[in-house]
């Protein structure tokens, strides 16, 4: 299931130290990437994964996250830095409404693989429908 998971942090005068282990997400990572720069009338995603699981982390400012499992869509607003939204595979998801300067960490469980991707949406209900 999508869920919000609490990145634990450390607190002191010197700042804040955020640390994600192994046992925080479920799955191993095998690629890391983020987006920036991206102009607030764009948007990423626009695709489900096959096998690809991903853990989404708002490192500065903010975005919203439209998760759509076939039957239900929810927008998730993402912005602080010790929240990340674990996406299983087999969910729709596009990314917008970026404010200025914000960065998109993604950690996903794959390494990049185009067949993984459903880009067509009309393929994406066929696929979660089976």
């Amino acid at each position: 299931m999508v869920d919000i998971i609490n990145i634990p942090n450390v607190h002191e005068k010197r700042g804040k130290l955020a640390v994600i282990e192994k046992n925080l997400i479920p799955f191993a990572i095998k690629r890391i990437y983020y987006l920036y720069d991206v102009p607030s009338d764009a948007y990423r995603g626009g695709h489900a994964h096959i096998k690809q699981q991903s853990f989404i982390i708002p490192l500065s400012g903010s975005f919203e996250v439209t998760i759509d499992d076939g039957i239900n869509k929810k927008t998730i607003m993402l912005n602080k830095p010790n929240k990340g939204l674990f996406i299983p595979s087999g969910i729709w998801r596009e990314i917008d409404d970026f404010s200025s300067g914000s960065v998109c960490l993604v950690l996903a469980s794959t390494e990049f693989d185009e067949k993984d991707y459903i880009r067509d949406y009309n393929r994406f209900k066929l696929f979660v429908s089976t």
